[in-house]
């Protein structure tokens, strides 16, 4: 494991990625295509697969925000529950994307404050 500390958490960078290119509840869209995005124009470990972020994508289905459609094998197909809403944390000071109708929690899994 490297030392690779990303400036943005990776949950909001996922996030943000939903709220700019699939923003509408009718887009199927991959947890592959946001794995690439955050690849090429994300703050990413260099070292990452699409394995490691299994568990993110995991807490964004639980949270609300999107639901599994279809999967097959590290392949998760998503749709939005609701359309995406960007927010600030005063807390931790990052933009935050919130679809309109999850709890108005800071995903940042290290900030959780109540928005």
């Amino acid at each position: 494991m490297s030392d690779f500390t990303s400036s943005i958490p990776i949950e909001l960078q996922i996030r943000k990625i939903i709220f700019e290119k699939f923003n509408d509840v009718d887009t199927k869209f991959t947890n592959d295509a946001i794995f690439e995005i955050l690849k090429s124009e994300g703050d990413l470990d260099p070292s990452w697969i699409i394995d490691d972020t299994e568990s993110l994508f995991m807490g964004i289905c639980d949270s609300g925000l999107v639901r599994n459609i279809a999967q097959n094998f590290t392949t998760i197909f998503l749709k939005l529950f609701d359309p995406v809403e960007k927010f600030y944390c005063d807390s931790c000071n990052h933009d935050i994307y919130l679809g309109t109708s999850e709890e108005r929690v800071c995903p940042n899994s290290s900030c959780a404050s109540t928005l």
